[in-house]
């Protein structure tokens, strides 16, 4: 069997469908080639939700993680398919979508899910807060993360 890490990095031949303009917003830049999770993640989210608007943000460098890890994500995800669906509701979506990701390689995922029209009315991108621990003053790990960086 692969390590859970192994299973969250496959080939992905879709291009992205271009996105619908909407009021300020930016238009949708491809992923980094060199980050199959991030990458994965676009795609399936576009695939399945068919959003008018995604970004995918890797915060992994906010977290006690070696450098070039894919674990902490955030996600904005502006969908007409939220469209009378409760805050939950739209999560469970975007958390379905991803299952395979979250039960491997992605640690935390943090979640936006907008209406076209909760985005036109307020088109702002909710900011993570700093990491606030878990084993970041854990003196062994500060060492194995430095170790990762050399």
């Amino acid at each position: 069997m692969l390590p859970a890490a192994l299973r969250c990095v496959r080939p992905v031949s879709a291009r992205l469908p271009s996105s619908r303009p909407l009021a300020h917003v930016t238009p949708h830049m491809d992923p980094d080639q060199s980050r199959p999770v991030h990458r994965t993640i676009t795609t399936k989210l576009t695939e399945q939700l068919k959003p008018d608007h995604l970004e995918v943000h890797n915060e992994s460098h906010m977290h006690a993680v070696p450098p070039g890890s894919e674990s902490h994500f955030r996600v904005l995800v502006v969908s007409s398919q939220f469209q009378g669906l409760t805050l939950i509701q739209r999560h469970r979506l975007v958390n379905e979508a991803l299952k395979e990701e979250l039960s491997g390689c992605v640690h935390a995922l943090a979640i936006q899910a907008k209406t076209p029209e909760q985005w036109g009315s307020n088109p702002s991108v909710a900011q993570s807060p700093p990491c606030m621990g878990g084993s970041r003053g854990d003196p062994a790990v500060q060492e194995k993360l430095k170790a990762g960086r050399e």
